[in-house]
């Protein structure tokens, strides 16, 4: 029913706007660089989706997560603030915390460590410009995995500018930020600091991080630049545990209590301490006008603690790698195209030490392991733009992975050495431009996700050496355009049929394990539309946009019997059937903007048998803001918004398979927040 109701209003909203037009942005003005395509996005065989700055900043400007879960078919959680999961096409099976078979890249270089985990809540939020997400498989040009990938970038200001911003509102939360840019032909530099912090809406909910980032870029000659990406950050945030169905009706915003058997997370001040140095350099050369290279190298440390509730975790991470690229374009009388081939490298290592845990100090030691991995990817692709406005993409990897464990706190040492065969991740690829505002597409690609690190040795602290490589095949199909100029959409029909899916499992202290469990087929459809009839004006009305997103998930086990019980036929657990957003922004006079957003997700299948459900949520918020220049070179911005109006109670990351029925993660009720960003430029 609210479904329903939600899609009146949005064409309720639609039919009563004016339909005067002004000059409106295009669908193909969208240019896509995943895959390497940089294209059109009108002119691209794969399911991609682009947000801006101002995607990004139609919210609270303290998270991603808002503005990702705009994108159909994507689904970020929160447990608590600073503990983030991200599925994209799939559930969170495989991430009880964490971001896992997700492939990120920021700049170009892997964000993603050779153990395949990614630390995106390190990112301030101004640290990201662009942020590209390719849904289905990418195996063919970033490696093993299932879950798609997603490309961070950072651009430059074309001026010189230092901007300042203080934000705040409900729940404790206190942001201040600087960011110093440097713009000539000889150089551009980019500064940014940032401090962030908040008590949380639960208690043991506390958030506090520093995040300290430089990116700069240096023509070295005519045909080559070198770039540097940098940050550091320090992150601290408390975990709640997760609450019964009971503790959760009674008081959402209570931490996990104690039990017979374990103590409660307050008594044991359970949290994560994360401080990471991460730097890359990359060179990109220009041969001539066919012949283009580039180059990465990076490397990351990272100092991590975790008093958890049965333990007390401490681990030092070092990752190191490359990336190399090259790639050679042609252009003859009837076709041209590009051909490119490269390489990708990670080095991965960390000693992990479990104690117990005293009320947050470490007590005797439990475990004391060394893990390492190497990662090794080769991967080519080939374009070819055909006639009659065809254009053919065949594109395939191949990936070495090999894991090594040793136990060193027993006599004997145990030792175990994993190597995973490698497998050819194929990916073909055709589009059909029917007219210059419609194109269709098709392709097919092979998935093959082998478990990372944290799956191999979960928080049961046991080394699972038995844990088989999830592998695939997923077929789509697709159609984008723009209608009567204001109005573009594009729609994806999908299925995806998964072996060996790997999901997890909960012991009685809550410690995640995981096993295979058979095949499941993930079939979907996702949709978005959007109508812009005014668009830069210089009327009263000087923007105006509506638009919805769509997804619908038919997501099934296969074949799956685990102790006896026949789970086969039904929903994958932790994929919610459907989701709709939807959104309306317009701006009056270029100076007063409203950006008003709804979001419907259905209920949430939270363990394998499909005998609990977290229920459905319908979130309303929006945000107000006011731009002025005070001078040509001091603009500033004044912005207040509300998120969840209507106080609905949900829970945003549940704990799949929870032992004890603890799924429940409470989101924040009814809040609000503001800010003040002020720009001097010269």
């Amino acid at each position: 029913m609210r479904v329903v109701i939600f899609c009146i209003l949005f064409l309720i909203s639609s039919l009563c706007i004016s339909q005067s037009q002004d000059s409106t942005r295009h669908l193909d003005e969208v240019v896509i660089h995943g895959f390497g395509y940089q294209k059109p996005i009108n002119e691209v065989p794969a399911s991609v989706a682009v947000l801006k700055k101002s995607d990004l900043e139609r919210f609270d400007n303290a998270s991603f997560l808002s503005s990702i879960n705009t994108v159909p078919g994507v689904r970020m959680e929160e447990r608590s603030p600073g503990s983030y999961r991200l599925s994209i096409r799939g559930s969170s099976l495989r991430s009880p915390f964490g971001i896992r078979n997700v492939k990120f890249y920021w700049n170009n270089l892997p964000l993603t460590d050779g153990g395949g985990n990614t630390y995106f809540n390190l990112l301030d939020f101004n640290s990201i410009s662009h942020l590209e997400i390719i849904k289905g498989p990418a195996g063919s040009l970033y490696g093993a995995g299932t879950g798609g990938a997603i490309l961070l970038s950072t651009t430059y200001m074309r001026r010189n500018e230092i901007q300042v911003s203080a934000s705040g509102g409900s729940y404790g939360i206190q942001r201040y930020q600087v960011n110093a840019t440097s713009f000539s032909k000889k150089l551009k530099t980019s500064i940014n600091f940032a401090h962030q912090q908040s008590d949380g809406y639960r208690e043991q909910t506390k958030l506090r991080r520093d995040a300290l980032n430089l990116n700069f870029e240096l023509p070295l000659t005519t045909k080559g630049t070198l770039a540097t990406s940098l940050f550091y950050t320090e992150l601290f945030y408390q975990t709640p545990g997760g609450l019964t169905k009971a503790q959760y009706d009674a008081n959402p915003q209570q931490a996990r209590t104690a039990t017979r058997s374990l103590p409660s997370a307050i008594e044991q001040q359970a949290a994560i301490y994360n401080q990471t140095l991460f730097g890359g350099l990359t060179y990109d050369h220009q041969w001539d006008e066919q012949w283009v290279t580039k180059i990465g190298v990076y490397g990351s440390t990272t100092q991590f603690k975790n008093p958890a509730i049965s333990n007390y975790e401490k681990r030092t991470e070092e990752n190191w790698g490359g990336r190399t690229e090259t790639q050679y374009s042609f252009n003859k009388t009837k076709w041209s195209g590009r051909l490119t081939i490269g390489a990708e490298y990670q080095s991965f290592s960390s000693p992990i030490s479990n104690y117990a845990n005293l009320q947050g100090n470490p007590g005797n030691l439990q475990f004391d392991d060394r893990l390492k991995s190497t990662l090794l990817i080769a991967f080519s692709q080939f374009e070819i733009n055909l006639p009659k406005n065809y254009f053919l993409t065949l594109g395939a990897s191949s990936s070495f992975i090999h894991y090594q464990f040793k136990r060193v706190s027993v006599n004997p040492t145990i030792e175990q050495k994993r190597n995973f065969d490698p497998v050819v991740s194929p990916r073909i690829a055709l589009l059909k431009k029917l007219t210059d505002q419609f194109s269709v597409y098709a392709t097919i690609s092979k998935g093959f996700s082998p478990p990372t690190l944290a799956e191999v040795r979960p928080s049961t602290n046991n080394y699972n050496d038995s844990l088989k490589a999830e592998t695939g095949v997923s077929y789509e199909i697709g159609i984008r355009g723009n209608l009567f100029k204001p109005l573009s959409f594009e729609v994806a029909l999908y299925s995806f049929l998964l072996d060996e899916t790997i999901v997890m499992q909960r012991q009685i202290n809550n410690a995640d394990y995981f096993i295979n469990a058979g095949s499941s087929s993930q079939k979907g459809a996702e949709a978005t539309i959007s109508w812009t009839p005014i668009s830069q004006s210089t009327g009263s009305v000087s923007s105006l946009k509506v638009w919805t997103s769509y997804t619908l998930n038919h997501y099934r086990f296969s074949n799956y019997i685990k102790n006896q019980q026949d789970y086969s036929g039904n929903q994958l657990t932790g994929v919610t059937p459907t989701t709709v957003v939807s959104g309306i922004d317009f701006q009056f006079n270029n100076k007063i903007y409203v950006r008003s957003t709804c979001n419907f997700t259905d209920r949430i299948p939270l363990n394998d048998a499909n005998s609990e459900f977290a229920s459905e949520y319908f979130l309303v918020g929006a945000r107000i803001g006011y731009t002025y220049q005070v001078s040509p070179n001091l603009p500033i911005e004044l912005w207040l918004g509300i998120d969840n109006a209507f106080d609905q109670k949900y829970s945003l990351g549940n704990d799949l398979n929870a032992a004890g029925g603890r799924y429940y993660n409470a989101a924040a009720g009814r809040n609000f927040y503001f800010g003040l960003k002020i720009a001097f430029r010269k």
